[in-house]
């Protein structure tokens, strides 16, 4: 089932539902079970998961000499969508980026999807390889999320890449994108960054899913603006709670994201990291509450690999 019907079956109940990451080259899927299994009780309708670019590592080869390796930390999105589909019989939805993909890999990674009924992606840009500043797009691949939207789009109307196909399967998939509620980091300012989002709904997305934040009143007038400017697709809010100290300096530098003075007053008084879990988590409670006291349908969560705290979260919520 796509994911905006979901949220039109949910009857003005809030669902829940969670980001997972692939785990780490070298371990099995039971990692992911392991994430996964205590957050069931809450019945998520969908699980993301994410997908991981290549990176680029140097290895010292004598002479002076370095060879260059392309590796992936964290493979196996499509595989671990199937048996999350297989396994607990809810919608698996998994990212897709333009960086790492020609506009080939990107049609064969649907078509993949699309063979095993996997009926929702998130499209994404993605960030730059961690060697480089800027994200640089693949030759032949997609240098903005709206032109992967696009191609997703073309997809669904049996618009190939080959122009000579007949007869063409038309694919079925749900479209979510991501937003920023307090703006992307490389956009000059606010209403580009909206104009751009809504660029992504105009091309075929159907939801968006926001980028982490911690002030409410921040989502609530991102939403409002959305509204304002003629994007009417429904805007799922995401959520992670803090749980260390380094995070007060972590989440804003890598993701842009401001941190509320009180959050940060708490947090700087709290003796250990134990403290500050127990903080972030009530104030994820209190987020949560707020968001479906104004009739929000959805709540999402980034587990970042680990439970605990989502379901601590989830069980004060749901």
């Amino acid at each position: 089932m796509k994911v905006t019907e979901h949220i039109q079956n949910a009857d003005g109940k809030a669902l829940f539902s969670f980001e997972i990451l692939p785990p780490l080259k070298g371990q099995n899927i039971q990692c992911i079970f392991d994430t996964i299994d205590p957050l069931m009780e809450f019945n998520p309708p969908f699980i993301d998961v994410t997908y991981h670019r290549e990176e680029y590592t140097y290895k010292d080869v004598g002479n002076g000499l370095l060879e260059k390796k392309v590796v992936k930390k964290r493979p196996g999105t499509v595989g671990i969508c199937a048996a999350i589909q297989n396994k607990y019989k809810v919608d698996a939805v998994p990212h897709i980026l333009c960086g790492g993909f020609t506009k080939e890999d990107t049609e064969n990674f649907l078509i993949d999807l699309d063979f095993l009924g996997i009926d929702n992606v998130v499209a994404l840009r993605g960030d730059a390889v961690k060697s480089e500043i800027y994200f640089k797009a693949e030759k032949n691949g997609h240098r903005y999320a709206s032109e992967l939207v696009t191609q997703i789009s073309e997809l669904n109307n049996g618009i190939y890449l080959d122009d000579e196909l007949e007869n063409s399967h038309t694919t079925n998939f749900c479209i979510g994108v991501g937003a920023y509620p307090e703006k992307h980091m490389e956009a000059p300012n606010f209403d580009t960054d909206l104009q751009f989002l809504k660029q992504k709904i105009d091309k075929g997305a159907d939801y968006i899913v926001t980028q982490m934040f911690f002030d409410n009143a921040k989502f609530f007038d991102f939403v409002d603006k959305c509204r304002k400017s003629g994007i009417e697709v429904p805007i799922i809010p995401g959520l992670k709670p803090l749980t260390t100290k380094g995070q007060l300096n972590m989440i804003p530098h890598r993701f842009k994201v401001d941190l509320p003075d009180a959050l940060v007053i708490e947090i700087l008084k709290a003796k250990d990291n134990e403290a500050v879990k127990q903080i972030g988590i009530e104030w994820c409670i209190q987020q949560s509450k707020e968001i479906i006291a104004a009739e929000i349908p959805i709540v999402h969560y980034y587990s970042m690999g680990k439970s605990d705290t989502v379901k601590r979260v989830a069980k004060e919520v749901f």
